[in-house]
């Protein structure tokens, strides 16, 4: 499964670990030692956020992507 969602990485001082937020998928974060980590966490929790969303009979949000070029 190729992941299209967008992904918001950045450092948690607090929690001493890179965090991954899908802001397209609500309550859709994973964490990590490495910002590689956090991304790979971030993977899965998108798999298992769409898989139980299928399963509760909720609509799945289209990726939207953004225009990198014109």
């Amino acid at each position: 499964m190729t992941i299209r969602y967008e992904m918001i990485l950045y450092w948690s001082k607090i929690d001493q670990a890179f965090i991954a937020e899908v802001p397209e998928l609500p309550g859709c974060v994973a964490d990590g030692a490495t910002y590689q980590e956090a991304v790979q966490n971030a993977e899965i929790v998108i798999q298992e956020w769409i898989e139980t969303a299928k399963e509760l009979g909720r609509s799945i949000p289209e990726p939207k992507g953004r225009l990198l070029f014109a």
